[in-house]
């Protein structure tokens, strides 16, 4: 059977966002082979399904999408600062070995596109692999927070605790004869449609007042369109700004995000779930991975859509590599961290609805033979993405993808 195209499988993945965005999505792929890799997730698991299988591994509950950029920093409903992984769009039941080898494949594409040497990358992947499987022999999970941090990661927990909503409403908002709203010079906020605003005012504030999830005596202020991320542009996301009505001068960022189905699921045959919608799928399966789940964590159904809720937070990002390149002591010890909170993941939510045992776990983490043949498939995985980029970059300046 002859594969189809790769503009007819990125088109055909991306028919059902929105018309408007779906450009933006485009050219934010084509700024490099690393944001390519980052926004076509489909593609990586349509490869593996189609490749020779990999090693065994127990089932696990995945995030789907790792990459080093899907590691951040973000505060917990405890108030206090994690680093940890932090999406979950593409999260679903599969093998362990899943999760692991897209994360490799991410280290290869993107010490390459930061001209690391493959050396320092091949050394970075093991290390990565290393550290995971004997997190996982050791049976039991860590979290990282400013207190556990080391390093460079500490340095970022801490910059990251000290950074202030006040800081965060600075940047989004303006004032507007004595009025605060969120700001529409942001280039990653867009004007609402009056109706579709009001509609969705309307709806945040009835979900305050209904949902154990919402915050208590808040009120929505202001709406606007958001755009963010790579994989996710092209969905309905709104930003909102609540105000307090008992506190004076007292806000709050509400990001509302439409949830698709997994990436990963057409390609993994496994019984899945039954959940009530795809945004109970992300949010549930976020809070059994993460050591302590995000501020506001929730879900809603709006037009028919299903939407996660979560507070928009100062704090929430990303370790920069092109910072590390030259410092590889911090650079160890930041791929150390992402292999230990990988692991920890998947032990936290060991034996759940599916997933495998603790013992089970920590049976694959003491077995060594499956970890070259992890090695050898990102590689390869990492080799056919970069040519996956070059021909779409000339696909994508030839016009077929719209206006380069």
């Amino acid at each position: 059977m002859k594969k189809l195209s790769l503009t007819h499988r990125l088109k055909s993945f991306n028919t059902d966002l929105l018309p408007e965005m779906v450009q933006s999505k485009y050219e934010a792929m084509a700024e490099n082979v690393f944001r390519f890799f980052r926004g076509t997730c489909h593609l990586f698991y349509e490869d593996l399904a189609d490749a020779e299988p990999l090693p065994l591994s127990p089932l696990a509950w995945i995030c789907g999408d790792l990459h080093i950029e899907n590691f951040g920093s973000y505060k917990g409903d405890d108030k206090l600062v994690y680093f940890d992984l932090n999406d979950f769009d593409e999260a679903i039941l599969a093998p362990a070995a899943y999760e692991v080898v897209r994360m490799v494949t991410s280290i290869f594409i993107a010490f390459d596109n930061l001209d690391i040497q493959p050396e320092k990358a091949l050394k970075m992947a093991q290390l990565f692999l290393k550290t995971y499987s004997a997190m996982l022999a050791k049976g039991k999970a860590i979290s990282i927070e400013p207190r556990t941090a080391k390093g460079i990661v500490c340095d970022f927990l801490r910059s990251a605790a000290k950074s202030g909503k006040k800081e965060l409403l600075k940047k989004r908002t303006v004032s507007k004869k004595k009025r605060i709203m969120l700001s529409l010079e942001d280039e990653r906020h867009f004007k609402l449609d009056k109706i579709l605003r009001h509609e969705l005012k309307a709806h945040i504030n009835k979900w305050i007042k209904t949902s154990s999830d919402g915050p208590y005596n808040y009120k929505v202020l202001s709406a606007v369109f958001r755009l963010a991320g790579t994989g996710s542009i092209g969905v309905k996301r709104y930003l909102f700004l609540l105000k307090s009505t008992n506190t004076k001068n007292k806000y709050l960022l509400v990001d509302m995000k439409q949830a698709r189905p997994s990436s990963v699921q057409p390609y993994v045959q496994i019984q899945q779930l039954n959940w009530e919608n795809e945004a109970s799928r992300v949010i549930s399966i976020q809070q059994r991975m993460q050591n302590v789940p995000a501020a506001l964590l929730s879900t809603t159904v709006f037009r028919t859509d299903a939407f996660t809720i979560q507070e928009l937070q100062p704090v929430k990002d990303a370790i920069k590599f092109k910072l590390l390149k030259d410092d590889y002591r911090n650079m160890y010890q930041v791929i150390g961290d992402m292999a230990a909170l990988t692991a920890s993941a998947q032990l936290r939510s060991g034996g759940i609805q599916g997933s495998s045992t603790i013992d089970e776990l920590m049976a694959f983490g003491l077995d060594q033979g499956w970890q070259h043949k992890v090695i050898i498939y990102a590689q390869q995985c990492a080799d056919k993405t970069k040519k996956y980029y070059k021909n779409y970059l000339k696909a994508y300046k030839g016009g077929k993808y719209g206006t380069a």
